[in-house]
């Protein structure tokens, strides 16, 4: 028989374990409440600042509308130098996306080595994989830059695109998901059965992967949309810049012939915000599972 907890009177005092339980609650509810408003904020400010113009970017309160000028901002951000933010969306989509399926492929593929091979190396192989890590990724631009300058790939959509499909923790969390769905067993009935390396890795990995590979080009697409350093290193035409770079050299510029850059700056940047949104509400089924997957692998 089970003991029922008594309720405490009107006015008596609560047990110390009662205590501290409650202040912890009301901690940890307080804590998450400012990390909310810390991820909200910047939104919000971006969202109210994208419908102003430049007087009242200037004189209103930073954190609420004046007067609304959203769609005055979005046809002047179209329209000027001859549309080439259009260009920039364009080049920034073709970063991403190729880059990411790309360097999904890779991932799945190394990680599914590194996993279900044995070796000479293998050890050492993951550990470099792993210790890569600690690595900037700003630092790999320079070398990056001195060997694209001798092949003839600086300022080609080449030099943004060939390290955007090498991702060493994409490698890692593909050998992780590989260790978890694919089963041994499945690969050696395939070998018994005459299938080749190949076909069994397209044919039943990738299937069986298709959760992690969600994930990993996920992952692979967010980090090569927002990616800025090595496209302002490579690229020196704007025809071929992202979106990224091309706000940042619009910022700089701030005001030319009269048009006000920095509301349109502002406009887009939002702009830019809502590609990642569509793309992340249309895969939320697969990170969501490739997440949780991961954790508990």
């Amino acid at each position: 028989m089970t003991a029922t907890r008594r309720r405490p009177e009107p006015g008596e005092e609560l047990p110390v374990g009662t205590r501290q339980s409650r202040f912890s609650r009301i901690l940890v509810l307080v804590g998450l409440g400012a990390l909310v408003l810390y991820s909200i904020a910047p939104v919000w400010w971006l969202v109210v600042s994208a419908t102003k113009d430049q007087r009242d970017l200037l004189y209103t309160n930073g954190l609420w509308f004046g007067d609304f000028n959203l769609f005055q901002n979005i046809e002047q951000v179209l329209e000027y130098n001859d549309g080439i933010y259009l260009r920039w969306l364009l080049n920034s989509l073709l970063y991403a996306t190729v880059g990411g399926l790309v360097g999904t492929l890779i991932a799945l593929a190394a990680g599914y080595s590194i996993s279900r091979f044995q070796f000479p190396g293998r050890g050492l192989l993951l550990g470099a994989v792993i210790g890569s890590f600690l690595i900037p990724y700003a630092m790999l631009t320079m070398p990056l830059y001195l060997l694209f300058s001798r092949i003839g790939l600086v300022d080609s959509v080449w030099a943004v695109l060939i390290p955007s499909f090498i991702s060493p923790f994409s490698v890692y969390l593909a050998k992780v998901y590989t260790d978890g769905a694919v089963p041994e067993e499945i690969i050696e009935a395939a070998r018994i059965d005459g299938a080749g390396e190949l076909r069994i890795f397209f044919q039943i990995v990738v299937r069986l992967m298709s959760t992690g590979g969600a994930t990993v080009f996920l992952l692979s697409f967010v980090q090569n949309w927002n990616q800025f350093f090595l496209p302002l290193t490579m690229l020196r035409g704007e025809d071929k810049w992202s979106l990224n770079l091309g706000l940042y050299f619009w910022n700089s510029k701030r005001v030319e012939a009269g048009v006000d850059l920095t509301a349109l700056v502002l406009t887009g940047a939002l702009l830019s915000v809502i590609p990642l949104v569509i793309f992340m509400v249309a895969m939320q089924r697969y990170w969501r599972t490739g997440v949780t997957l991961g954790a508990l692998k």
